[in-house]
């Protein structure tokens, strides 16, 4: 039986300039943590989106690695609501993010 393919959760975020620096903190000491703590995901990679609009704030990327869907999936089901409530009750509308699911291609 072939392996199946990596599954990548994408969460692209809009930050606002106001909060860029607190909140890249607490994303790389708290947040990235607590997601790849689930043992959903094997590890994640942050990026910054360039040659875009900054005037509102940066947009970063972070890439969340399964080996699985049925790991994302397990990671959606159980965990995503609460860690994204975590992330609404300590930034309120002061970043704005949209999720993709992509599959790595062999």
């Amino acid at each position: 039986m072939e392996k199946e393919p990596g599954i990548i959760y994408n969460v692209t975020i809009k930050v606002a300039a106001s909060i860029k620096n607190e909140w890249l903190q607490w994303l790389k000491e708290e947040h990235i943590p607590e997601v790849t703590g689930t043992g959903c995901f094997t590890h994640a990679l942050i990026v910054r989106l360039l040659e875009t609009d900054e005037s509102e704030g940066p947009t970063y990327a972070v890439q969340y690695f399964a080996t699985s869907k049925a790991d994302y999936d397990r990671y959606i089901e159980l965990y995503a609501p609460v860690l994204r409530q975590k992330s609404f009750d300590k930034w309120g509308d002061r970043f704005l993010a949209f999720r993709t699911v992509m599959e790595l291609v062999k």
